[in-house]
C-alpha cells in the first residue's frame, strides 16, 4: 500500500498536472458555451416558481448529487457536492485510491465561493437576457459548469503562466465557439465572447487557486 501511494505521489508531478489541466480548459470552455445556447432564464433561479421548496436549480443540483452519491461519487475526497445534507450513502463498493495530498485538503471548501461567483458575476457577462422555457436543460447546464472545477485547484500558478492560460483559452474559445458558415465575410461572432473567458481564468479560478493552495500550505502546519 506504501508503495502504491508513493507512485501515485510520484505521478502527481507539476508538468501533468498542468498537462490534465490544459485539456481540462477544453471542456470548461465547452460546457460555457452550451450554457449560452441558452438566455437568463430567471424562473430557473426564482424559490417561487416550482410547487416544491426551493428553486428549480436547487432542486435539480440536490437530486443529481444525491444520485452521484449514490454511485460513489462523493467517496472521493476531492469530490465536494454543493448540497452536502441527507446526502445518501454510495452503494458501490469503495475504490481503494492511495491518499495524494495532505488529509488537510478535505477541509478546504470553495463551494460557496464558487456559487457566488458564477450565478452573480460570471453568468450574466455571456448568457444574454431573456426566457426561453427551458429551465429544466438550463439548470443542468448550470450545474455542468459548476462541477467542471476538479483539478483546478491543484494549479501553482505564476504571473508569466497565468497570462499564457488566460491567452490559450481566449483562443480555445474564439475557436471552438465560432458560428460557422460557409461564406467567410471576416465578421466573426462567438457563442461566448472569448475576452469572458479570458476575464474567468484572471479574475476568478486562478485568484481562488490561489486561495486553496495557501489554505493547503496553513493547515499542513497544524
Amino acid at each position: 500500500m506504501a508503495a502504491a501511494a508513493k507512485s501515485n505521489s510520484d505521478n502527481l508531478t507539476l508538468d501533468k498536472v498542468r498537462e490534465a489541466l490544459i485539456r481540462q480548459e477544453d471542456t470548461i470552455v465547452f460546457r460555457l458555451i452550451q450554457r449560452a445556447n441558452f438566455p437568463v432564464n430567471s424562473p430557473t433561479y426564482d424559490e417561487k416558481f416550482a410547487s416544491f421548496s426551493g428553486s428549480l436549480l436547487q432542486f435539480v443540483v440536490k437530486e443529481t448529487e444525491a444520485l452521484q452519491s449514490k454511485v460513489g461519487r462523493y467517496e472521493n475526497p476531492e469530490e465536494q457536492p454543493f448540497s452536502p445534507e441527507n446526502l445518501p450513502p454510495s452503494l458501490v463498493p469503495p475504490q481503494a485510491n492511495p491518499p495524494v495530498l495532505h488529509p488537510a485538503a478535505a477541509s478546504i471548501n470553495i463551494n460557496e465561493k464558487i456559487w457566488d461567483f458564477y450565478f452573480n458575476q460570471l453568468l450574466s457577462l455571456f448568457a444574454v437576457p431573456g426566457d426561453d422555457g427551458n429551465y429544466a436543460s438550463t439548470a443542468s447546464s448550470d450545474l455542468d459548469c459548476l462541477q467542471d472545477r476538479e483539478g483546478l485547484m491543484k494549479l501553482l500558478t505564476f504571473e508569466a503562466v497565468e497570462e499564457m492560460v488566460k491567452k490559450r483559452v481566449e483562443k480555445k474559445a474564439a475557436v471552438f465557439g465560432q458560428d460557422v458558415c460557409l461564406v467567410d465575410n471576416g465578421n466573426g461572432k462567438y457563442k461566448v465572447d472569448p475576452s469572458v473567458v479570458s476575464r474567468l481564468y484572471g479574475e476568478w479560478i486562478m485568484p481562488l487557486t490561489k486561495l486553496v493552495q495557501v489554505e493547503y500550505l496553513l493547515r499542513r502546519l497544524d
